[in-house]
């Protein structure tokens, strides 16, 4: 194990470059946190013209999303555990690596099938997030903690807004090559900054990986949501996906029993099946869900045809342009969030953002037609998930040993993952079941819209009584370290501060 970082004097005065390093370390994190964001929507603009541009089939090109999504899901919890093993800003910065790298190859080849290879290895930046948050509950005072992971927390919202209209725009004015070159640029401006301004962790937990339990636990992620992101294209009934969902449900209990009976298990099911922590994971699988259905539906509603009654027939720069202020919403209204959590708790920041979530799709079923009121509804179900966002790994860290950290969370950024995949199949259904034929297509009614707005609000709704149901939230002494486990120095001046 490292030797932690010796802690300066106190009374002495650092050196301007550490006090420089320090005031950065917020920042750079945050930036990591945009970034991954941004990667995973970039490629939205071009989906419709890369079957054109790569030669190669629609389904093919699907890959390029769903590759991303099970990647992520599968190297969340690795990476977090990992971290919390070998060193949180060591894994943060190979995650941002590997990012980069795909970003490279994507820029560098027209080859479907490296393109493919690219993304999934982008995938590993799903867990910047987790590990972020992670290094900040080590190295800031509990003071300045709940602000820094609030906005850690919003970074997701705040680059998806931004990454959408900023690869559109890339799209429609140069090569497309031009946009992962631009990503390769600010991912290799993300590593070197993460490397230079943020300190590594002196908080581990020792031992040896378990490798056992990270190939069970990616074999029985990838049989499920590989099953729910292509049922809509290969049947829910088919033989394909119910093998699929089959095989994930035998290798998970089998999983679950491996874990079990493992001294050093990649995930402490333990700690998941008390209440504090697994009503917090089922709480961010459901808002998961009520809050991806914005991006999904708000997206296709406004570039629908104005032919259809209810479409504004809006290009897809246009459509990024109208997520945008959801997106400055959410880096607004972190600050608030940190200061309901304070005042109140978390578990109230949590059931406060669900329920902001369900107001927003009111407003979304009582008017889908003006563009003011649809920006104004995606905009309030945005603010919704700046709260629950920034609730979630409060919960999480007040929950569990600082030396599990990284690693609980990451399971708690896996269940909003699967959230967003099974609200992206269910929105899919419902709109394909309530369609009718348009020039030749079959085009959502704004029937189905509605109704993919009602199911949201009411998941949102189930958040807010999940949220509600979570035991009393104040920080346990106990949870501040690992049980049994001699603070470390840094753990034990923040303890002190």
């Amino acid at each position: 194990m490292e030797e932690p970082a010796p802690i300066s004097d106190p009374t002495g005065a650092p050196d301007p470059g550490t006090r420089l390093r320090d005031r950065l370390t917020i920042p750079v994190l945050a930036f990591g946190g945009i970034l991954m964001a941004v990667m995973q929507t970039v490629v939205v603009p071009l989906l419709p013209d890369l079957p054109r541009l790569t030669g190669s089939s629609p389904g093919a090109v699907s890959w390029t999303v769903t590759a991303t999504l099970l990647s992520g899901a599968v190297l969340t919890p690795v990476l977090g555990r990992a971290g919390d093993m070998y060193g949180k800003r060591r894994v943060l910065t190979s995650a941002l690596a590997l990012m980069t790298v795909g970003s490279v190859m994507c820029a560098l080849s027209s080859d479907i099938a490296v393109l493919i290879t690219a993304r999934a290895l982008q995938g590993a930046a799903a867990s910047v997030v987790p590990l972020s948050i992670s290094i900040l509950r080590d190295e800031l005072p509990p003071e300045r903690r709940g602000s820094a992971v609030a906005l850690m927390s919003s970074t997701v919202g705040i680059g998806a807004a931004l990454g959408l209209p900023l690869a559109a725009l890339v799209v429609q004015y140069a090569d497309w090559h031009t946009m992962f070159w631009l990503t390769s640029a600010l991912g290799a401006l993300g590593v070197s900054a993460v490397w230079w301004a943020v300190r590594e962790s002196p908080v581990r937990e020792p031992g040896r990986f378990d490798v056992l339990g990270a190939l069970g636990l990616a074999a029985g992620l990838v049989c499920l949501l590989l099953g729910v992101s292509q049922g809509s294209q290969w049947g829910w009934a088919s033989p394909r996906v119910l093998g699929l969902f089959l095989g994930s449900a035998v290798v998970l209990a089998l999983w679950w029993w491996q874990q079990l009976r493992t001294a050093r298990p990649l995930v402490d099911l333990r700690l998941v099946t008390r209440p504090r922590v697994g009503l917090s994971h089922v709480a961010a699988l459901l808002t998961g869900f009520a809050f991806y259905a914005n991006s999904l539906v708000t997206a296709q509603l406004v570039q629908a045809p104005k032919a259809t009654g209810y479409g504004l027939g809006l290009s897809i720069v246009a459509t990024g342009l109208c997520l945008l202020p959801g997106g400055v919403t959410m880096l607004l209204f972190s600050p608030l969030s940190a200061r309901i959590s304070a005042a109140r708790g978390p578990r109230i920041t949590l059931a406060l953002g669900a329920a902001v979530i369900a107001c927003g799709y009111v407003l979304r079923i009582a008017d889908s037609r003006d563009l003011w009121m649809i920006i104004l509804g995606a905009t309030v179900v945005a603010t919704g998930t700046t709260l629950a966002y920034s609730a979630l790994p409060t919960l999480i860290l007040r929950a569990v040993p600082a030396a599990q950290t990284a690693s609980a969370n990451g399971v708690n950024v896996l269940m909003r993952t699967i959230g967003q995949a099974v609200s992206s199949a269910a929105v899919a259904a419902v709109l394909v079941h309530h369609s009718s034929p348009l020039g030749g297509a079959l085009v959502p009614t704004l029937h189905g819209y509605v109704l993919a707005f009602a199911m949201a609000a009411a998941v949102g709704l189930l958040a807010c009584a999940a949220a509600l149901t979570i035991p009393g939230d104040k920080e346990p002494a106990g949870t501040r370290r690992a049980a049994g486990s001699t603070p470390e120095p840094r753990d034990q001046a923040l303890e002190e501060a």
